[in-house]
C-alpha cells in the first residue's frame, strides 16, 4: 500500500471513529436528560376538594401569567374549573377564610381551590408571578369575583 493511500485509510478510519464517538456522546447526553419531570400529581385541590373536569361543552385550556406587585391582592374569588400553577417569582399568601392561609414561594406548585373562596396577596418584597393553567370548557368563567364577608375578610 502506498504512503498516500495508507494516510487516507487511517484518516478515513479516524473520521469514522470520531463520528461514531460523537454519535455515542450525543446519544448519551440526550438519554441523560429527563424527558418529563412531574411537578405535581394530585386528584384534590389544596383545600382537599376533588378535582372534577367541567362537562357539557367543548374542553378549553387557558394558560397565562398572573402578576402582583408587593402588597397587591387578587380580591376574593372562586374558580369555575380546576386551576394549577407554579410560582415563577416572589411570594403569594392565599387566605382561605376560616380554612386558614398558605404561603407559596418561587418553584411551589399549586392545585388551587375551586369552590372555596380565597384571596391572594403578594407578601414578598418584589413582584410575584404565577404561571396558571385553567382546565375548563367553552363558556365557563375561570375566575369569579365575590364580595368579602366578615368571616372571609383578610386577617
Amino acid at each position: 500500500m502506498s504512503a498516500g493511500r495508507k494516510t487516507r485509510s487511517v484518516f478515513g478510519l479516524g473520521l469514522v471513529a470520531a463520528g461514531f464517538a460523537a454519535g455515542l456522546g450525543a446519544a448519551a447526553a440526550r438519554d441523560a436528560l429527563p424527558r418529563f419531570t412531574p411537578l405535581m400529581s394530585t386528584s384534590k385541590t389544596v383545600m382537599d376538594e376533588p378535582i372534577v373536569y367541567p362537562t357539557g361543552a367543548p374542553a378549553k385550556l387557558t394558560a397565562g401569567i398572573s402578576a402582583l406587585q408587593p402588597g397587591d391582592e387578587t380580591g376574593w374569588h372562586t374558580h369555575g374549573m380546576p386551576m394549577t400553577g407554579i410560582i415563577l417569582e416572589g411570594e403569594l399568601t392565599v387566605d382561605y377564610g376560616e380554612r386558614g392561609t398558605r404561603t407559596y414561594r418561587q418553584g411551589d406548585v399549586i392545585a388551587e381551590a375551586i369552590t372555596v373562596p380565597h384571596n391572594g396577596r403578594n407578601t414578598g418584597a418584589g413582584p410575584m408571578r404565577l404561571f396558571a393553567v385553567f382546565v375548563g370548557a367553552e363558556g365557563l368563567i375561570a375566575t369569579k369575583p365575590i364580595p368579602a364577608t366578615p368571616l372571609e375578610a383578610p386577617r
